[in-house]
C-alpha cells in the first residue's frame, strides 16, 4: 500500500502534533493505517458509494478522539488523506460540513492528477512519520 497526502492534511497534522494535547496523534495514524490491507482500512464512514474508491471518514480515539478524511484506491493499493481534525482541547471542532467534505474530495482529485501530493513513509525507527514531495 503506498499513503499520500495533500497539503491540507500535512499542514493541519504538523500543527496537532507540537501541541501537547494531541502528542499521541502520529502514533495513532501509524498504529492505524501501515501494515493493514485495503479491506481493513475500509472501515469507518463512506462518503461515497464507491467500491474501488471509498471516500472514508474514519475516527480514531472514539468519541473525543480524531476524525480523519481519506481516499482509498484500492485496484491501485493507493490511500490519500486528506485532512485530520481532533474533536476536543484547543484546536478541537465538530464535524466538517458537506461542503468542506466535497472540497477536500475534489481537491484530492486534482492533486493526484496534477501530482500535487506527498508522499508518507516511516522512519528507520518506524515511530515517525517521513513526508516527501512527488512532483
Amino acid at each position: 500500500m503506498e499513503f499520500y497526502c495533500i497539503e491540507d492534511f500535512k499542514v493541519e497534522f504538523e500543527k496537532l502534533k507540537t501541541k501537547k494535547s494531541y502528542k499521541t496523534i502520529e502514533q495513532e495514524i501509524i498504529n492505524y493505517f501501515f501494515g493493514k490491507t485495503s479491506e481493513e482500512l475500509c472501515s469507518g464512514t463512506r462518503l461515497n458509494h464507491s467500491l474501488e474508491a471509498p471516500y472514508i471518514k474514519k475516527r480514531l480515539m472514539g468519541k473525543g478522539g480524531y476524525r480523519l478524511y481519506f481516499l482509498l484506491i484500492i485496484r491501485k493499493e493507493s490511500l490519500y488523506l486528506m485532512f485530520v481534525h481532533p474533536k476536543t482541547g484547543s484546536y478541537g471542532s465538530e464535524n466538517m460540513t458537506e461542503e468542506s467534505k466535497a472540497y477536500l474530495y475534489k481537491k484530492v482529485l486534482d492533486c493526484i492528477e496534477s501530482k500535487n501530493l506527498y508522499r508518507l513513509s516511516l522512519d528507520d525507527s518506524g515511530k515517525k512519520l517521513n513526508f516527501s514531495t512527488i512532483r
